[in-house]
């Protein structure tokens, strides 16, 4: 507790003095981006502390202190931050804070683990890391089988080239491509409807035309052919003798 007060009386002379943040005695610790957590409650887990301090920067290593038997919190933590000057802010704002009844004790420090000793921190950069390339690697994996099936059934449309173009050259930075992007989306939503509307009626019209030309005739069809065609030639016949008497 008396550190904290130190640490707050520190802060508030400076702020009256108009001291710059050059001058500050935040600058003895400009070699270290890593603070002391102290008074944790101990039902914190490692992601509870990381959402109270990250509001001030972005952590990249914790170490919630555990009892090696039981597993359980000791109430305190080091904690390392992405930028250096984040330390500041946490000292100063979170310092003296209570949380679940408990009062934060919040400080710089130098923090190396023992080298007899495993490190039980959790490298949260490389933890992050390693779920982007699970992530990218499952969207490839999708991608793949998409684009498989895709090829299987049929060739690209000329609105699904232009979009593949759209995300592979266009420029990363350019505000617009996300915008550019999805209405080239939608373009090409629209022209698979219209492929998909515009095969199923003319499939079934050559269908049915096939059908109805390659029908075959039975056997009650044939002789009736038959017996016309006999007809016809009798008639012509009778015709024929009546002519000549």
């Amino acid at each position: 507790m008396n550190s904290i007060r130190q640490i707050q009386e520190l802060n508030k002379r400076e702020l009256e003095s108009g001291v710059s943040p050059e001058a500050s005695w935040h600058t003895d610790y400009r070699d270290t981006a890593y603070i002391y957590i102290g008074g944790l409650p101990f039902e914190l887990s490692e992601g509870d502390v990381i959402a109270i301090f990250s509001q001030y920067g972005e952590p990249t290593y914790i170490n919630l202190v555990r009892d090696k038997e039981t597993g359980k919190s000791k109430g305190f933590a080091f904690l390392k931050y992405e930028d250096q000057r984040s330390t500041d802010l946490a000292v100063d704002n979170l310092g003296g804070a209570v949380i679940m009844g408990r009062t934060l004790k919040v400080d710089h420090t130098r923090y190396k683990k023992k080298d007899d000793e495993p490190d039980e921190g959790i490298d949260l950069e490389e933890k992050s890391r390693q779920i982007e390339e699970d992530e990218g690697e499952g969207r490839r994996k999708r991608r793949r089988t998409s684009e498989s099936e895709s090829e299987e059934e049929r060739p690209m449309i000329k609105e699904e080239r232009e979009l593949a173009k759209l995300m592979q050259e266009h420029d990363e930075d350019d505000p617009m491509k996300a915008f550019l992007v999805q209405e080239k989306r939608e373009e090409v939503s629209m022209a698979l409807a219209k492929l998909k509307d515009g095969k199923r009626p003319e499939s079934k019209h050559r269908h049915h035309r096939h059908h109805h030309k390659s029908r075959p005739k039975d056997e009650g069809e044939r002789d009736r052919d038959s017996r016309r065609s006999r007809h016809r030639k009798d008639g012509h016949r009778s015709r024929r003798s009546h002519s000549r008497d």
